[in-house]
C-alpha cells in the first residue's frame, strides 16, 4: 500500500480515541476525508474557534488483548503501519496545502510500550528537527512505558494523553490481561502530573485522558470519583468519555467514533462481560452525555464531586441533568439575585452558563437590574431559570 492507502486505514482506526477534543455535536464537524483521502478531524481550540487536525495511528496492529478495543490482537481487521519518515513527510506536504491545527499521533502496541513510544517520538522529532515544525503535536502515551519515554514525549509534544480506560484495577482486569492498572496506568499518570506541574519545565503541556463507558460493570459514581481526583490531585486539563457499544455502529460512517467489538454479535456481550444484556444505543449515549454534563460542572461551574447526585445503583439519572437535579434538591439555595448574587451562586441557576453569567456580572456594573427582563436572556433559558432567580 502507498502512504495514502495506509493512512486511510490508520486514521480511520484512530477514531476510537477522543482525547484530542474532536467535535461530536454538529454533523458538519465530524471527521471527513480531504482530497488526498486522509481522515481529518475538527477540533475546538482555546479561543472558541475550530480547526482541522490530522489524526492517525502509527500501526493498527496491537499486542494487547483489551476486549473493548476493535484493534486487539485477536480481532479480525486489516493491519498496516507507517514509518516515521513517511508520516512526517506526508504531514508536512498536507500542511503546505491546507491550514492544519496540528497532528494527533497514537498507535497500537508494537511488542512493548517503549518500542511503540520510540516510533511515536521519532515521528515528532523528525517534524521538529528536520522540518522545523513548531505547530501542535498531540502524542498518545502508551500504558506501561518508561519514565524516560514519557520525558522524551514531553520534550516534543504540545499535548499528551494516557487513557485511564476504567475506574479501578478490578474493572480493568475484567477487560485485559495485558495491562496492570496501577503500574501501567496510574503510576505514569502521576508521573505526567509531576513533570507538568506548575513551575516545571513542561508546565504548558496540555494533558488529557479517557474512560471507556460501559465495557465493564463500573458505575457513574466510580467514573466521576476518578474524574474528580484527576482534576483535583493530578491537575489534568480534560477527561473524555467514550461510550462502549458492543457490536453497534459502523466505523465507516462519518461521526461514528465510539468503541465497539468488531465482528462480535450483541449476544456475546453477556459472555464477555457477565452482563444480562447490552444497553440500548440510546441509553449508552445518554449515559455518556450525562457524564460529560457532570464533567462540565466540575470544570466550568464550580461543582464538586459531593454535589453530584446518583441513584441507588450509583448512576446518574437519565431523565434529569445533574445541575437541574442539584437545584431541585436544594430549594433553600434559591432564588438567587441577579443584581447581587455572586458568580458562583449564579452558576448554580438552571439555564445559566458561564457566558451568560459573565454578561450579567459585566452588565450590572454599569446598569441596575430592576426586573428579570433587564438581563435579556433568550426565552428558552429564561423559562428554565425564572423559578430560581429574582432581580
Amino acid at each position: 500500500m502507498d502512504v495514502v492507502d495506509k493512512l486511510d486505514i490508520l486514521s480511520r482506526d484512530a477514531q476510537y480515541d477522543l482525547s484530542c477534543a474532536c467535535s461530536t455535536k454538529n454533523p458538519a464537524e465530524h471527521r471527513k476525508r480531504d482530497k488526498d483521502n486522509a481522515w481529518l478531524y475538527p477540533v475546538t481550540v482555546a479561543n472558541g474557534g475550530s480547526g482541522i487536525m490530522l489524526k492517525t495511528l502509527m500501526t493498527n496492529s496491537c499486542s494487547n488483548d483489551c476486549l473493548y478495543c476493535p484493534l486487539r490482537n485477536t480481532a479480525d481487521s486489516p493491519r498496516t503501519g507507517i514509518g516515521s519518515d513517511e508520516l512526517a513527510s506526508f504531514f508536512i506536504d498536507l500542511a503546505a496545502k491546507r491550514h492544519l491545527i496540528g497532528l494527533f499521533l497514537s498507535s497500537g502496541v508494537m511488542g512493548t510500550a517503549d518500542r511503540t513510544m520510540d516510533k511515536l517520538t521519532a515521528t515528532a522529532e523528525i517534524l521538529r528537527k528536520k522540518y522545523r515544525y513548531r505547530g501542535y503535536i498531540h502524542i498518545k502515551i502508551i500504558p506501561g512505558c518508561s519514565k524516560a519515554a514519557i520525558d522524551k514525549t514531553l520534550s516534543l509534544a504540545s499535548a499528551v494523553s494516557l487513557n485511564i480506560e476504567t475506574p479501578g484495577a478490578n474493572r480493568l482486569a475484567r477487560l485485559t490481561q495485558s495491562k496492570n492498572f496501577d503500574r501501567d496506568i496510574i503510576e505514569p499518570l502521576k508521573y505526567i502530573s509531576e513533570q507538568t506541574a506548575k513551575g516545571s519545565r513542561y508546565a504548558k503541556i496540555h494533558k488529557t485522558s479517557q474512560f471507556i463507558v460501559g465495557a465493564s460493570d463500573e458505575t457513574d459514581r466510580e467514573i466521576l470519583s476518578y474524574t474528580w481526583g484527576m482534576y483535583r490531585r493530578l491537575n489534568f486539563h480534560r477527561l473524555y468519555f467514550s461510550a462502549y457499544q458492543g457490536g453497534l455502529g459502523d466505523p465507516a460512517i462519518p461521526g461514528e467514533r465510539r468503541h465497539r467489538i468488531v465482528g462480535e454479535p450483541r449476544m456475546q456481550h453477556s459472555q464477555l462481560f457477565a452482563f444480562p444484556e447490552v444497553p440500548s444505543n440510546q441509553d449508552i449515549l445518554m449515559r455518556e452525555h450525562r457524564l460529560y454534563q457532570s464533567d462540565y460542572l466540575f470544570r466550568c461551574y464550580g461543582f464538586t464531586f459531593d454535589d453530584i447526585d446518583f441513584d441507588q445503583s450509583g448512576n446518574l439519572l437519565f431523565d434529569k441533568d445533574p445541575k437541574q437535579l442539584w437545584a431541585d434538591r436544594h430549594p433553600e439555595y434559591y432564588p438567587v439575585s441577579l443584581s447581587k448574587g455572586s458568580k458562583e451562586a449564579l452558576l448554580r441557576v438552571p439555564g445559566l452558563g458561564p457566558i451568560f453569567v459573565g454578561r450579567i456580572i459585566k452588565g450590572r456594573s454599569t446598569s441596575i437590574i430592576r426586573t428579570l427582563d433587564d438581563v435579556r436572556l433568550p426565552s428558552h433559558l429564561m423559562m428554565k431559570a425564572k423559578s430560581y432567580i429574582c432581580a
